[in-house]
């Protein structure tokens, strides 16, 4: 362990001499980054230098010496804490009140944390310390040191100051909102879109959008929620389906914020009493196409809007990608190559119907088929498929669309969701004619599909001739790999997730702990659970007018059908989630 009296900044040398000590690096190794060491750049940190070489770790032959390694060893050198920079958990407005970016930018540190006896500083030169006293004496608080990835730090400190930066020049130029009124309470809503309001292409407005999609993309958030309170506006991403508070915006550069989204979407920017729904195309800095889908809601103190995102890389899934088992796949692949017929997905919104649909679409759309889709409104755009959007101001609805395609020639036909008869009466007539149609249901599990087809009057003898079978979905998160860890399992816990069933119980099952990787949440990325309902020849017997639900899920259950959460239960014991999250996503068990 090497004490803090060393002064300036590290030098390859020292880094060298250091992890030769330790038994990391190799003498020959040693001797080429020290020869290599007087040609290079030596204005880029001293480890960046050390990683790019991507020597082995000879305490770990699998290894190499990666900066993220290399930053934690330089910690553990100088007695100091890793730190590694997660932007959703930093208050940006905070830490950029601390200091001036031109200081933070002269020694490379970063203020991570703020509170009212202490900061918490950022650094990848654990030994320029010159600047700490100086930092004390003007703040008043103590400084802590941590270190950091020094690329992180670099990055960090340009997104957070040009943030900061553009929220505080966007509302110093037009500060007169505030003081004339600006949204601020319910009467004041029909006077949105003023003159008085921010200019939606100011360069600062502009830039705080463009952080706000890129910062979403890198976060994985599947949802971005703008919404206007009285004085602050909050900013929230949906990640693995939990809402997290990200920032908070004046409520004038809010309003401000959502125009240049509603610009770039091409809605009505004018129109701020009454809902409307947008669609805009980005690309990330990697070259990356995403789509979002936009919607707006006025609210108390203005315009609520929330962005949706889609990947197209959910179309590249396959179906143990999107959760389905072995036996599970295997029925779903059938259901989907019938000639003809219906298949439906059921479940609330948010349970990944829209991604089971597209994958299994993306595989049908060959060359040798014409796939159409009638949707509302269109959830991304699919070269290979035809596309029609739902239109309402000119009577195109779902019944009308599926109309449509059926003078198209089509054989697969995909529409959004059964709402209605009419629309269940075309889907029926579709399939009855030799196409197969996919589509959505909002139902609890796969066999209420079938009394909802009934309350919405499909006669039971059109279910039985059209009806192929039922999928019924929900998404849990899944355990983060990097963190989870065993626990010994009670048979009243194990009980609880699978009665009536009989399934063995495992010895031990995992729990979430939190770690870096998964921002300490135990979870990182979800993935789908699934009941299969196929119309046997024995269900079409149940199917009647005065259908008995209970008896048909005891028919498909015992005809093979796995409900959810015995689904769920499954993906328990391999250690993929929780018992706690099966029960919060699952309905309640039914036998």
């Amino acid at each position: 362990m090497v004490a803090l009296a060393k002064q300036g900044n590290l030098t390859l040398q020292w880094a060298l001499d250091e992890l030769l000590s330790d038994g990391l690096l190799s003498e020959d190794n040693v001797g080429l980054l020290a020869v290599l060491g007087q040609t290079d750049n030596q204005k880029q940190q001293v480890l960046i230098t050390i990683a790019e070489r991507n020597l082995p770790n000879q305490k770990e032959s699998k290894k190499n010496l990666s900066l993220e390694f290399l930053i934690e060893w330089l910690a553990l050198k100088v007695a100091l804490p890793y730190y590694r920079i997660d932007p959703l958990k930093i208050d940006v407005a905070a830490v950029t009140a601390v200091v001036s970016y031109a200081y933070a930018k002269r020694f490379n540190v970063l203020p991570v944390e703020v509170t009212s006896s202490e900061v918490t500083f950022a650094t990848a030169e654990p030994f320029v310390n010159e600047w700490q006293h100086e930092m004390e004496h003007i703040l008043r608080k103590q400084i802590v040191l941590v270190v950091a990835n020094p690329r992180d730090i670099e990055r960090y400190l340009l997104e957070f100051f040009t943030l900061s930066r553009s929220i505080s020049g966007a509302a110093k130029d037009r500060r007169h909102i505030a003081s004339s009124g600006g949204v601020q309470n319910l009467e004041q809503l029909m006077d949105l879109g003023q003159k008085s309001a921010l200019d939606a292409n100011d360069q600062h407005v502009v830039n705080i959008v463009d952080w706000l999609l890129q910062y979403a993309f890198e976060q994985r958030a599947s949802d971005i929620h703008l919404e206007p309170r009285r004085e602050q506006a909050n900013v929230r991403f949906r990640i693995d389906g939990m809402l997290h508070q990200v920032y908070e915006i004046p409520s004038a550069v809010m309003a401000a914020v959502t125009s240049r989204i509603k610009i770039l979407g091409r809605m009505d920017v004018a129109e701020k009493r009454r809902p409307q729904d947008g669609r805009l195309k980005t690309r990330t800095p990697d070259g990356k196409e995403i789509e979002l889908r936009l919607s707006t809601m006025p609210s108390a103190f203005g315009e609520k809007l929330v962005m949706r995102i889609f990947d197209p890389d959910v179309l590249l899934k396959n179906s143990t990608e999107l959760g389905f088992n072995k036996q599970e796949s295997d029925i779903w692949q059938k259901l989907i190559h019938q000639p003809n017929g219906i298949v439906l997905v059921t479940g609330p919104t948010g349970s990944g119907k829209t991604t089971t649909l597209y994958s299994s679409l993306r595989q049908l759309a060959t060359q040798e088929v014409n796939l159409c889709t009638i949707e509302d409104p269109i959830e991304l755009v699919e070269p290979s498929f035809n596309q029609m959007q739902v239109q309402h101001n000119i009577e195109l609805d779902f019944a009308a669309g599926v109309r449509t395609l059926l003078r198209q020639d089509p054989d697969i036909i995909m529409i959004g969701e059964i709402r209605d008869l009419e629309t269940a009466e075309m889907a029926t007539q579709a399939a009855l004619t030799g196409h197969l149609v996919l589509s959505t249901l909002h139902t609890n599990d796969a066999p209420a599909a079938i009394t909802r087809l009934l309350e919405l009057g499909v006669p039971p003898y059109l279910i039985n001739s059209t009806l192929l079978g039922v999928v019924a979905q929900r998404l849990v998160r899944v355990l983060c790999s990097h963190c989870k860890t065993t626990r010994p399992l009670e048979e009243k816990e194990w009980q609880r997730l699978v009665a009536p069933w009989k399934l063995k119980a495992p010895k031990e099952v995992y729990e979430p702990v939190g770690c870096l990787e998964c921002r300490n949440t135990g979870y990182l990325g979800r993935s789908g659970i699934y009941e299969l309902f196929k119309l046997s020849a024995e269900l079409k017997q149940l199917v009647r007018a005065d259908v008995d639900i209970a008896e048909l899920r005891r028919q498909a259950l015992r005809g093979g059908m796995h409900p959810m959460r015995l689904a769920g239960a499954h993906k328990v014991a391999q250690g993929l989630t929780t018992v706690e999250e099966i029960l919060r996503v699952t309905p309640p068990a039914l036998g």
